[in-house]
């Protein structure tokens, strides 16, 4: 797959890093940390220099009881850094927004990867009141710039008739439709899980422990637990005290064959994945 100028072979024998830049003042980690362009920028070149394959850029934190903001105003956050880092650095930017008219505005400033926490499926799952804006969904939005979309998977609720994985997988294959049908090509598209979406603490644990099983649907995976409630939870730990946790999950991607984690630490990542991969290459063999 081509993302931006960079290509990345998703054949299972290499995990890939995303790196997190929060241009919020209210993100669950570093909320407000890399809010002022100068922070930000020397971030991403920490990043980059730690070896971060593609950064990935918020303007709008997503965590638990998070305070939305207007389009126009995350519009601005994520526009201005994203030009800015273009100009500077040669590594793909991918945008993470659920908002189309963000998303459009993104990719027309140069952004390579679209990323969706609500897996291009938010027009279907809310009403027009909620969503707040009219025009293309995001669907069509990213099958128009002809750029790669991450969808993750994740619900209103936290409940699964059908069981938690057979749902989680039909919400992803309704993505991937959803995609398909506005002209993104299935060879377009990553898909997320979504660790601390729509899911239980269990849940969350359920999901980790079968990372195995989504290599059935046949396409790129991502996994973004990243210091997240999880990880918290079961160590009891803040979240500026969870990069232990988070490389065990890292660990359990590269072990599981997955194409590539979103994290806030990218320098132990790397070397995680390194080590890992290199220890496959005498023997270990990928369920």
């Amino acid at each position: 797959m081509k993302i931006g100028q960079q290509d990345f072979d998703f054949d299972g024998k290499h995990t890939y890093v995303m790196g997190i830049l929060n241009v919020t003042p209210d993100s669950f980690s570093d909320g407000g940390k890399f809010r002022e362009m100068d922070a930000a920028l020397y971030h991403v070149e920490e990043m980059v220099e730690e070896g971060a394959d593609i950064i990935d850029v918020g303007g709008e934190s997503t965590r638990p009881g998070y305070q939305a903001v207007s389009i126009q105003e995350e519009t601005a956050r994520v526009i201005s850094v994203l030009e800015e880092i273009k100009k500077r650095f040669d590594v793909p930017v991918s945008v993470d927004t659920y908002k189309a008219p963000v998303m459009d505005a993104a990719l027309s400033a140069g952004a390579d990867l679209a990323n969706d926490i609500w897996g291009l499926r938010y027009e279907s799952l809310f009403s027009q009141e909620e969503k707040g804006w009219d025009g293309e969904t995001m669907a069509e939005v990213v099958a128009k710039h002809k750029k790669p979309v991450c969808v993750m998977q994740n619900r209103r609720e936290a409940v699964y008739e059908e069981g938690l994985l057979p749902g989680m997988m039909a919400d992803l294959e309704e993505s991937v439709s959803i995609g398909e049908g506005a002209g993104i090509f299935r060879g377009q598209m990553i898909l997320d899980p979504g660790i601390g979406f729509g899911k239980t603490y269990e849940h969350n644990l359920e999901v980790l422990a079968h990372l195995g099983d989504f290599k059935v649907l046949g396409m790129p995976l991502l996994l973004a637990a990243s210091r997240k409630s999880v990880i918290g939870l079961t160590l009891d730990l803040p979240v500026t005290e969870r990069e232990e946790g988070t490389l065990v999950t890292t660990v359990q991607a590269v072990q599981s064959g997955w194409q590539m984690v979103r994290v806030h630490d990218v320098r132990k990542s790397v070397r995680a994945i390194r080590m890992m991969e290199r220890i496959r290459e005498y023997g270990y063999s990928i369920p």
